[in-house]
């Protein structure tokens, strides 16, 4: 990986606290191939190089089909999401593009019938985590092995 900064060393504390909850959100009960399709739809709207061959390296191990990881973009249309996966796809984009959709009731209750409190909460926290590994990973500089500066 090429960056711009060693930022774990420049900023070793903030670091290790934000790997805490990298920790924390490996352990929620969400299942860990939709928190990998998560944190790659997340990446993907960010446009995060480095984050997205990352997340479909590891989808790819948790054994997500080639079909769920090409449809995933287009994850509203594709049949081969559940309603649930889908619901977390939605509240991904709403809570990464939060100024423009906003995260209403109506989406919350919806969510909420597939996932109890616990799960939502641990939701938002999956989805904010990527969304901030993917804006530290961006504005670092971090590529992809063998690419060039973003």
């Amino acid at each position: 990986m090429k960056n711009r900064i060693n930022y774990f060393k420049i900023a070793p504390k903030a670091f290790e606290s934000i790997m805490e909850l990298e920790q924390y959100s490996r352990k929620t009960s969400i299942d860990i191939k939709l928190r990998e399709l998560i944190k790659l739809r997340v990446s993907q709207m960010n446009g995060c190089q480095f984050c997205i061959e990352m997340h479909t390296k590891e989808a790819k191990k948790l054994k997500a089909s080639e079909e769920e990881i090409e449809q995933l973009s287009s994850w509203k249309d594709a049949d081969c999401f559940s309603a649930k996966d889908k619901l977390a796809f939605e509240l991904a984009e709403h809570v990464t593009y939060i100024a423009e959709k906003r995260l209403d009731d109506e989406l919350y209750e919806q969510v909420r019938k597939f996932y109890d409190e616990k799960e939502y909460v641990d939701l938002i926290l999956i989805i904010n985590q990527v969304n901030m590994w993917n804006r530290i990973s961006i504005s670092m500089g971090n590529t992809p092995k063998g690419k060039g500066k973003m």
